[in-house]
């Protein structure tokens, strides 16, 4: 899980080969390019602004070096992002307190601080989606990145907070 092997920047996601443009599939993008943003503000100290004007500009719906990138809800994205800058500072002890002692956040990998941190700030503030599909959508994008052990440990550190924030949605499981 130690940094190194995704230094630099990410694209946001390739369109899927039937173009669907639904609901769900416009907000998995806005996921994964807020995702992506996060990372990059993380390795590239990208300040906000500059972040929302490259993403919404040049990567989401968006043809990129003959690739057709998902076009993206751009509030949710805009959420999202906003959202964790806002409340970083309250949600890393929170998924710090969810990760195993000998793996502090500070020692995860960056784009999965970035997935960790979106899923969280979606799982306290975005009550309009049911909090299994957060954690399913997070898994998903993690696993866009990295191997399947980070994902399962995505998916337990997501499922953990998901009990703190949704815990009427997630009793009796």
């Amino acid at each position: 899980m130690a940094e190194g092997k995704n230094e630099g920047k990410r694209k946001p996601a390739k369109a899927s080969e039937k173009g669907s443009d639904k609901k769900a599939n416009r907000r998995g993008a806005a996921r994964l390019a807020a995702v992506q943003a996060l990372y990059q503000m993380d390795i590239a100290g990208a300040g906000i602004n500059d972040v929302f004007a490259e993403f919404e500009s040049h990567w989401i719906g968006n043809e990129v070096e003959g690739e057709k990138y998902l076009p993206a809800e751009a509030a949710f994205f805009r959420d999202i992002v906003s959202g964790v800058v806002r409340d970083q500072a309250r949600l890393d002890p929170l998924i710090d307190d969810a990760l195993e002692k000998s793996w502090p956040l500070k020692r995860i990998d960056a784009i999965l601080r970035a997935v960790l941190r979106a899923g969280s700030y979606e799982l306290e503030h975005r009550k309009d989606v049911p909090g299994r599909v957060v954690v399913s959508e997070y898994v998903d994008v993690a696993h866009a990145f990295v191997e399947k052990d980070e994902t399962g440990m995505v998916n337990a550190v997501l499922d953990q907070i998901a009990r703190q924030f949704r815990a009427d949605e997630f009793a009796g499981r």
